[in-house]
């Protein structure tokens, strides 16, 4: 195994053709080391050329890459005289002898199938691009000369890595190992509540290179399609990501709120939604989702604060009531979330004209419901139109707001 220099900092190429586990094993590497040159592309071709271009110290491709296969691909970087890559870790769903005896003759430093062990292949990375006992520590960059806060949430709306986590999300991992491994509807438990976790796995689940047959709008059709090795990949590859998790006492102090309302929401669609014989999973889903943009801006604040910005909380309502509409909407749109879901965490805000589900018309109604105070509004809530046209009335109305938030 070769170590790189411990005076070099090492460039890395990934190839991998699914966009999540791209991310993943992105910010596995990352979470290795921070500083490392990082390279990414989805396809064998556009591989080859970077490697045409370029001296790697390590290359993690898949096997099953579209245009020119990570086998290929790594026969090529072994018949290659001239600047040869010092390490490549092959991934592939294949593990019968027929796959590895292809392989080996190639020496490839590792050859990892899917799902990936993260823990290992982790220590596999820390003993390419380390040093024994050496650490790399980087800083977060500083602002940009005369950038104000408007313009930086502007710029990352469109990056935007999405909310913090709000549960601890490997102690969740640990706690959906059976006695006989992963169980998914013990990793459903423990994560259910958390809405960066629901949207990314059902965003994965929902993933052009799996070609799922119907879209996965709920967490359960998420898991039950990515299956619970990958899952609990995904998940635990959230936890790397560098700032996932606020460390500001008020920005946290907002995500909690902002978080209770989201589960207030999805616990009154759940039961409404049941109530009315309609796909209460769904209407959970959209209910815990509607907030996500909120979070995602509070995030983005911490990155803004630790680059040297400055936070009040005026400053935090006003970015809030900015941005957090379209932060949403643009993670809804960027991670291909199903349109149908999308329209349900819309309709909690507006009905727009035309014809419309009775599952938008519950939304819309809970999208109302989460601002009630008083037994007064209540009433007043059912008169309107939302509530006539499911025939709910006040009886039912308080009922559901009354009902503990564990319930569902």
């Amino acid at each position: 195994m070769t170590v790189v220099d411990s005076m070099a900092v090492p460039s890395v190429l990934i190839a991998e053709s699914d966009p999540w586990t791209r991310d993943l094993l992105k910010h596995v590497v990352l979470s290795v080391r921070c500083d490392v040159q990082l390279d990414v592309c989805e396809e064998g071709r556009q591989a080859f050329t970077l490697l045409s271009q370029k001296t790697y110290d390590l290359v993690i491709a898949d096997a099953d890459l579209p245009a020119m296969g990570g086998l290929d691909l790594l026969r090529t970087v072994r018949q290659r005289r001239s600047s040869p890559v010092r390490a490549f870790i092959l991934l592939s769903d294949r593990s019968d002898i027929a796959s590895v005896r292809e392989v080996l003759p190639l020496a490839p430093t590792a050859y990892l199938t899917k799902p990936l062990d993260i823990g290992g292949l982790t220590r596999r990375l820390q003993g390419l691009l380390l040093s024994a006992g050496q650490e790399v520590l980087c800083g977060v960059p500083g602002l940009a000369p005369g950038m104000t806060l408007i313009r930086f949430l502007a710029q990352h709306r469109a990056t935007s890595d999405g909310a913090p986590l709000m549960i601890d999300a490997e102690a969740a991992v640990r706690h959906s190992i059976g006695p006989v491994g992963p169980d998914l509807a013990l990793l459903e438990q423990q994560v259910r509540t958390d809405p960066q976790i629901s949207a990314v796995l059902i965003a994965a689940a929902n993933s052009a290179a799996r070609h799922p047959v119907s879209p996965a709008q709920t967490l359960s059709q998420a898991l039950q399609s990515l299956g619970p090795g990958r899952s609990m990949n995904l998940v635990l590859g959230l936890t790397l990501k560098q700032r996932g998790q606020l460390s500001d006492p008020c920005l946290s102090d907002y995500a909690e709120q902002q978080w209770a309302v989201s589960r207030r929401a999805a616990g009154y669609a759940y039961a409404l939604a049941r109530m009315l014989n309609l796909d209460h999973q769904r209407c959970y889903c959209a209910g815990l989702l509607h907030r996500l943009g909120d979070l995602a801006v509070l995030r983005c604040l911490q990155e803004w604060q630790l680059a040297g910005g400055e936070l009040d909380t005026r400053v935090i309502d006003e970015s809030l009531a900015e941005f957090g509409a379209a932060y949403g909407s643009a993670l809804r749109t960027r991670w291909r979330l199903p349109l149908e879901l999308r329209e349900l965490i819309a309709a909690i805000y507006h009905l727009g004209g035309g014809v419309y589900s009775r599952e938008a018309l519950v939304m819309n109604l809970v999208g109302q419901m989460v601002k009630l105070t008083t037994e007064e509004e209540i009433s007043e809530l059912a008169s309107c139109k939302t509530a006539r046209l499911l025939r709910v009335g006040t009886p039912e109305l308080l009922r559901l707001i009354q009902a503990p938030e564990g319930c569902v």
